[in-house]
C-alpha cells in the first residue's frame, strides 16, 4: 500500500509480558478504532507510532506512511498528527498565535495570517483570533486544537481519546467535525477509546485489545 498509514507485524512488550500486536492497514479517508480498558497498552501503541515510546518498552516491527518506513524517523520528521482529551493549547498565546504555532515555518506574516483566519472561519470561529484560550468553551478549544494540527500538513492522525472529556452533545457536534474534516482531506486515522459510541460515529474497522 502506497497511500495511508501501515502497521507492519507491530508488537510491544513491557518486562517480557506482551501488551499488543498490531498488522492492519489504514487508506486514506478510513478509521480504524482501538478498543479496550485502560491499561492495555492503546496509548503505548499511538506514543510508537509517534516515535515517542518510552524506553521500558519493547517494540518490534514497522510504520509505513505514504509508502515510506517512517519507524525509526525522529518525531517532527514523521508528519503524523495527534489530538489528545486535553486540548494542549498554551495559555501565554491568543488563539490565533497557538494556530500559528501548528504552521510550517516560512512564508510572510500575512500569508500565515491569512491561513489562521481561514482556519478558524472553517470551524466556525471567525474573529476569535485575538482572544485569549482561557476564554474558549470547551467545544471551542477542541476546534482550535483541531485545527492547530490540521495547519502543520499531516499525513495521518491519531486520536488518543480526544472527545472523552466532552458532555454528550457536544462529544457528537466535535467528533463528526473531526471526521469530516480527516475524510476531506483523505487522512487515515487511528483512534482509540474505549467508548462504544466513538467507534459506531467513525466507522471502519474496529479491533478490541485485552481480549482473551
Amino acid at each position: 500500500m502506497d497511500k495511508g498509514l501501515a502497521l507492519r507485524d507491530v508488537t510491544i512488550s513491557k518486562d517480557g509480558t506482551p501488551l499488543l500486536s498490531v498488522d492492519h492497514d489504514i487508506k486514506p479517508g478510513e478509521v480504524l478504532t482501538v478498543m479496550g480498558p485502560s491499561g492495555v497498552g492503546k496509548s503505548t501503541l499511538l506514543a510508537f507510532i509517534t516515535g515517542t515510546l518510552a524506553p521500558d518498552f519493547n517494540a518490534s516491527g514497522s510504520v509505513w506512511l505514504d509508502g515510506q518506513d517512517i519507524t525509526n524517523a525522529a518525531p517532527h520528521k514523521r508528519r503524523v498528527g495527534i489530538l489528545f482529551q486535553d486540548d494542549l493549547l498554551f495559555p501565554h498565546l491568543s488563539v490565533g498565535a497557538n494556530l500559528a504555532f501548528g504552521l510550517q515555518s516560512g512564508g510572510s506574516a500575512a500569508a500565515r495570517l491569512a491561513k489562521t483566519d481561514e482556519a478558524l472561519e472553517e470551524v466556525g470561529l471567525a474573529g476569535f483570533a485575538h482572544r485569549d484560550p482561557a476564554t474558549l468553551s470547551g467545544g471551542q478549544k477542541a476546534r482550535v486544537a483541531l485545527m492547530r494540527m490540521l495547519l502543520s500538513e499531516p499525513c495521518a492522525l491519531l486520536l488518543d481519546e480526544p472527545f472523552s472529556r466532552l458532555d454528550a452533545a457536544l462529544r457528537a457536534q466535535v467528533r463528526d467535525m473531526v471526521f469530516d474534516r480527516a475524510r476531506a482531506r483523505s487522512l487515515p486515522v487511528l483512534m482509540v477509546t474505549h467508548d462504544p459510541d466513538d467507534a459506531r460515529a467513525a466507522g471502519g474497522a474496529i479491533m478490541t485489545l485485552g481480549e482473551n
